[in-house]
């Protein structure tokens, strides 16, 4: 609903949902619950793949970007805050870098495939024309011959 036709009860629901969020990520974590094997993923990271799957990081997303939702700001910055929690800046640009690196290798040497084809291409059209100059590309005027219309043929 638009935030006019919004009634009093609905953005407290908003917002207790949005606190309810914070707080479920505010939860530090127990060493003692947490000493499965190095892949086991922790409670945390099984809370944001719940969040994932239920579509709240998208609604998150566009309450973050969505200029008439600019009240639940902080409280979206909290949870963002919260969703990366465990992880250090390093890593996360570390990872960032490796995928927009890969996808620029892939990308690159996809390009690189579209130009070779269009250049083969591009030789096989020069080798099917004619090299040999045409003979009917111009014209002749003969001197003291005249035609039908009494001009030089």
């Amino acid at each position: 609903q638009d935030w006019e036709q919004r009634q009093e009860e609905d953005t407290l629901l908003i917002e207790r949902i949005l606190l309810l969020v914070r707080n479920v990520l505010h939860v530090p974590p127990d060493p003692t619950e947490e000493q499965g094997v190095d892949g086991d993923a922790s409670v945390h990271d099984r809370v944001l793949w719940a969040l994932h799957i239920s579509g709240m990081d998208d609604l998150l997303k566009f309450l973050a970007s969505a200029q008439v939702e600019q009240q639940w700001a902080l409280h979206v910055l909290e949870i963002i805050s919260l969703m990366f929690r465990d992880q250090s800046p390093e890593e996360l640009a570390a990872l960032g870098q490796g995928t927009a690196g890969a996808e620029h290798g892939e990308d690159t040497r996809e390009l690189e495939t579209l130009r070779q084809r269009e250049l083969a291409e591009k030789r096989a059209r020069a080798l099917q024309r004619p090299s040999r100059h045409s003979r009917f590309g111009g014209s002749y005027v003969l001197q003291g011959l005249k035609s039908i219309g009494e001009r030089d043929v």
